[in-house]
Order: structure tokens, then C-alpha cells, then sequence
């Protein structure tokens, strides 16, 4: 019995707990009420303790029977107070969850009230905006009326000007109108004044056909009395039309042979006057753009010793170093008393060169015997290829030319060492070039072609001792041969009258070469071969049929030819001088050019009685 009332004081206990769980769980937001939990926990420990301890077996008596009935009684109050304290748990909890919902609501209140506010204040926001949109409306509105308005103005203003040009154009077209009234007037007058012109000009082609016909019959009048005029004179004469016209016109043969040679010496005078002038000025001012310096070499080569005592090493014992360097080399040594000096002699420029470098090789060694020359030989024969490569690289850099052919270039870097009486040849190439390059310039000729042929006039003489021929056909050859154009090439072949010269460029070529080898101090000549010059010149003069005397002046550059009066007219004196020219130049060779004067002395003598 006890048990039992254990079990549902126990199982009370705990439903009323789990009530009470419930309600808090329903509202978290609700603090619980408070309740006596110390009391809660000493009950149910009291029901417990009881229970165990009633749980021994029980002696039926009627005490105890009351006992757990007041126990009973006391739980079942004990219960009832715990149903009370749910139940006011309950209460508190329901008016701390109205009190919740309250506090809400308000809330609820507050948030509609404020969300009412920010709609009234969006509304006054929309209000204020929709009243500027109207008034920016209105005011587009308003200016646009405006333009509309001042538009229409400016569009009468155009009606109102259209109109007064309008108004301007028709009383100008009357104006037009009564001028071609005036016109049409004019007109009808001029064409009456041109049928009586017409009818005029018909009456005078009528007189003029009348007096054609009486003309004609005085022309056949006339020709039958020139025919009986020629008639009476052949049978005067007793000559034919064709013999008196045979012999008036050998009559006056002579005479206008005399006078067209007069016309043709004064023609010729005036355009040599003229030429000469002008090739003065070109020359003077070609050979003045120009200056080069001119070294006049030999065929002997000094070469100087530190002291007298390498001759010795030179010649070597028996002789044997100077035979080895002549064999090697192809130079002649020569030895003499000279001072600290030897001379090397050889006719080509090249080796000589060669000859002397090695030499001076050896010097500066000191080691001189066969072996050594060898070595020393090819040394020097290397360094002069590459000064003559740097040789004709600078002349082509000076003349400004670049595409010219490596061989072409090899055999110009050859005439550094090669003179033409004393003058050396790459150093007249680059003066020629230069003083054709002026005369162009001064003639408005392009300038390529004759540069490039005066550069190369002479390449030729690179080659004269191994190939037979002139220096200027070998050279033309040569030019032709790595590409050069026929221009050029002409140019280098009619530069000394081998071949006639057919283009102006190849006759500047001739008259720069002629101004570089016949300048005064560019060449020299032996006394022996000048004086034969003259000597020839004076005898082709001397030659001529009325010369007197013959003077050679200025080295053989000028001729003065004086002739007898009595025997050479004006003509025939320049007759003689262009065929003395012609002679010179076919029969003589020489630098330059030679000018031929003839002189006749004109005398009148009378005697006074």
C-alpha cells in the first residue's frame, strides 16, 4: 500500500515538473516563476526516504494504518500544494506572456507609426519632385515656344528678303528687256550696213575679175616680148640661155667662195671666241676646286741604313744574302760609297716597293741569310697588298664611288705605286675624276658616268707590261669585262682618240685628263724627247707653203706660224692653222694641248710725187 503511494507521489512530483518545463519551454522569452525548489527537493527526498524505508515488510496493525493514511493525506496536500504552485507558475507565466504581447503590439504600434512617417515623408519627397518635373516641364515648354517664335521671325525675315530679291530680279529683267529692245535695234542697223557692204564687195569682185583678165593678157604680152628679147639677144651674143647662166655663174664663183669663207672664218671666230671664254671659265674653275699633290718617283729607291756596317750583313759572305734578295725579290741592289744608304732598282713599282720593305725588315731584325729573305719577302709583299687595297679604298671613298668590282679595285690599289712622267697615276685618276665631276657640275651634266669614266680612264696601265696593247684599250677591256656600262667604258677607250669620241661625257674625260697631266709641275719629261717635240712642231709649221718664220712658245703648248702677206691671204692663213692643228695632233704625242697662231702682216705702200 505504501508502495503505491510512493510510486504516485513519485510519479506526481514528476508530472507537475514536467508541466512546469513545458510551460517555461512554450514561452523562452518569459523568464519562469520563481518556485521553491529546496522545498520541491525536500519533499520528494522525504517521499523517498519514507518509501524505502516503508518498504520493509509492514506489520498489519491499525496504527500504522493511520500513520499512512495521514501520510497519504499528507502527500495528497503536499500535491495540492504543488498543483498550486503550478498553477500559479501557470498564472505568472500567462500575464508575463500578456504582458510580452503587449510590449509587442506596442512595438507593432511604433513600427507601423514610423513606417507611416517614411511614407508621408516619400510622399512629400514624390510631391516636391512631381512640382519641380512640372515646373522644369513648363519652362522647356516656354523656351521652346520661344524658339519657335524667333524661328518664325527669322522665317518672315527670309519671306520679307526672298520677296525684295524677287522684286529686285523682275525690275532687273525689264531693265534686261529694254536693253535688248536697244540691242535688237543695233542689230537690225548692222545688218543693213553689212548687205550694202556686201553689195559693195560684189561690185569690186566684178572690177577685180576684169582687171585679172586684163592682167593676164599683159602677162602673155610680156612673155612673148621677153621671148623675142632672149631670141634677139642669143642671136646678138651668140650664146644660149644656158651658156650666158653657165658663165655668169663662173664669173661669180670666186667671188662668193671668198665671200662665204669670210662668212665661215667670222662664224668659226665668233663661236671660238665665245667657247673659249666659256672653257676657260669651266677649266679655271674645275682645276681650282682641285688641289692634289703631285710626287715625281724613279725607278730607284733609297733605303737607309743605321750604320755602315749592314752593307756588310747585306751582302753576306761571298755575297750570298745580295744574290738571294736580288733572286727573291727581283730587285737590284746597288752598294755603293753612299753614306748609310742603298739603292734598290727596279722597273716595276710594285716590286720595288716590295724590295724595300723586305729590306728594311731585315735591318730591323738584324737576322739577315736566305731563309730570312724568304720570309721577310712575303711579309712585305702581304703588307703592300693590303696598303694598295687601303690605297684604292680611300681614292674610292674621295671620288665617291662605291659599287665599283673587287678586281677592279685590286688592279687601281696597284697604281699607287706607278708614275706617268713623274706623276703618279692614282693620284691623276682622283684629280681627273674630281675636275670632270666641276666641269659636269658646270655644264648641268649628271656627273655619275663621267666621274666613273674618268676614275677608271687609266686603269689600263695597271696591266700595260703584261698585256700587249694601249692603256686605253686594255683598260676598256678590263671595265667591260666586271660590269662596267658602255658609257663608261667609252669614256676609258676614246680618252686618247683610239676610238673617236661620240658622247660628251667621253670628251670631258678627255679634257680632265688633259688638265691633270698637262698642268704645269704635274709630269716631267726628259730634256732630250722636249726638245725633239719642238723640233717637230716647228718642222710640220715650217712645212707649209708662205710660212716665214715659226716660233714654238710656252714648252711647246703654243705655236706662232708667221706667213708672207703676199703669198697667204686672210683665208688661207686660217686654212694653214687648221691644218697644222690637225698635223700636230695626228703626228704628236704630248700632255696638254697646243695652240697654233697664224700671223700675216697686212702692209700698204704708196708713193707720194
Amino acid at each position: 500500500m505504501s508502495d503505491a503511494l510512493v510510486v504516485v507521489l513519485i510519479i506526481a512530483v514528476l508530472a507537475a515538473v514536467a508541466a512546469l518545463v513545458i510551460v517555461l519551454r512554450r514561452k523562452p522569452a518569459a523568464a519562469p516563476a520563481p518556485v521553491d525548489e529546496a522545498a520541491l527537493r525536500r519533499l520528494l527526498d522525504e517521499a523517498v526516504s519514507r518509501g524505502v524505508a516503508d518498504a520493509k515488510p509492514a506489520e498489519p496493525d491499525l496504527g500504522r494504518f493511520a500513520l499512512l493514511s495521514h501520510e497519504a493525506q499528507a502527500a495528497a496536500e503536499a500535491a495540492d500544494a504543488v498543483r498550486r504552485t503550478a498553477a500559479e507558475a501557470a498564472e505568472e507565466l500567462s500575464n508575463r506572456t500578456r504582458r510580452d504581447a503587449e510590449e509587442l503590439r506596442a512595438a507593432a504600434q511604433a513600427e507601423a507609426e514610423r513606417t507611416v512617417a517614411a511614407a508621408r515623408a516619400q510622399a512629400a519627397e514624390l510631391r516636391a519632385g512631381l512640382e519641380s518635373e512640372r515646373g522644369r516641364i513648363a519652362a522647356e515648354a516656354t523656351a521652346a515656344l520661344a524658339q519657335d517664335r524667333k524661328e518664325l521671325q527669322e522665317a518672315e525675315q527670309r519671306l520679307r528678303a526672298a520677296s525684295d530679291a524677287l522684286a529686285e530680279e523682275q525690275r532687273a529683267l525689264a531693265s534686261d528687256r529694254r536693253r535688248i529692245g536697244a540691242q535688237e535695234g543695233d542689230l537690225t542697223q548692222a545688218r543693213t550696213a553689212l548687205e550694202l557692204k556686201a553689195a559693195a564687195l560684189v561690185d569690186r569682185e566684178t572690177e577685180l575679175r576684169d582687171r585679172a583678165a586684163a592682167l593676164d593678157a599683159r602677162e602673155r604680152d610680156l612673155a612673148a616680148a621677153d621671148a623675142a628679147h632672149a631670141a634677139e639677144l642669143v642671136r646678138i651674143s651668140g650664146l644660149t640661155v644656158e651658156a650666158a647662166r653657165a658663165e655668169l655663174l663662173a664669173g661669180q664663183e670666186e667671188a662668193v667662195r671668198r665671200d662665204a669663207a669670210m662668212m665661215i672664218r667670222r662664224v668659226e671666230a665668233e663661236a671660238q671666241s665665245q667657247a673659249k671664254q666659256r672653257a676657260r671659265a669651266i677649266v679655271a674653275e674645275a682645276i681650282q676646286r682641285v688641289a692634289s699633290d703631285q710626287t715625281a718617283q724613279t725607278v730607284v729607291a733609297v733605303v737607309h741604313l743605321p750604320a755602315d756596317e749592314v752593307k756588310g750583313r747585306i751582302i753576306g759572305r761571298e755575297g750570298r744574302n745580295i744574290r738571294a734578295f736580288e733572286t727573291v725579290t727581283g730587285v737590284n741592289v746597288i752598294i755603293d760609297d753612299t753614306p748609310e744608304a742603298v739603292l734598290l732598282s727596279c722597273f716595276d713599282p710594285v716590286r720595288r716597293e716590295i724590295g724595300r720593305i723586305t729590306l728594311e725588315m731585315l735591318i730591323e731584325d738584324g737576322r739577315i741569310h736566305p731563309h730570312r729573305i724568304e720570309e721577310a719577302h712575303e711579309r712585305a709583299r702581304d703588307e703592300v697588298e693590303l696598303l694598295c687595297q687601303r690605297a684604292a679604298e680611300d681614292a674610292l671613298l674621295d671620288v665617291r664611288i662605291t659599287d665599283l668590282h673587287p678586281e677592279l679595285v685590286a688592279l687601281i690599289g696597284r697604281l699607287k705605286y706607278r708614275t706617268s712622267y713623274g706623276q703618279n697615276v692614282l693620284g691623276h685618276l682622283v684629280e681627273t675624276a674630281h675636275i670632270a665631276r666641276a666641269m659636269a657640275a658646270e655644264l648641268g651634266i649628271d656627273p655619275t658616268v663621267v666621274t666613273r669614266g674618268a676614275f677608271l680612264h687609266d686603269i689600263g696601265k695597271a696591266l700595260t707590261h703584261e698585256v700587249p696593247g694601249s692603256h686605253a684599250l686594255i683598260g676598256a677591256d678590263l671595265a667591260r669585262k666586271y660590269g662596267e656600262s658602255e658609257a663608261v667604258v667609252h669614256c676609258i677607250e676614246a680618252h686618247h682618240d683610239e676610238v673617236p669620241p661620240s658622247t660628251v661625257e667621253a670628251v670631258l674625260t678627255q679634257a680632265a685628263d688633259a688638265c691633270s697631266g698637262g698642268r704645269p709641275g704635274a709630269r716631267r719629261e726628259s730634256l732630250e724627247s722636249y726638245v725633239q717635240r719642238l723640233e717637230r712642231i716647228e718642222a710640220i709649221a715650217g712645212a707649209k707653203k708662205g710660212v716665214e718664220k715659226v716660233f714654238a712658245m710656252q714648252a711647246g703648248r703654243e705655236l706662232r706660224v708667221m706667213v708672207k702677206p703676199d703669198v697667204v691671204d686672210d683665208v688661207e692663213a686660217h686654212v694653214l692653222a687648221r691644218e697644222v692643228a690637225k698635223q700636230i695632233e695626228e703626228e704628236l704625242t704630248y700632255p696638254g694641248q697646243v695652240r697654233v697662231t697664224v700671223i700675216r702682216e697686212s702692209r700698204a705702200t704708196e708713193i707720194a710725187r
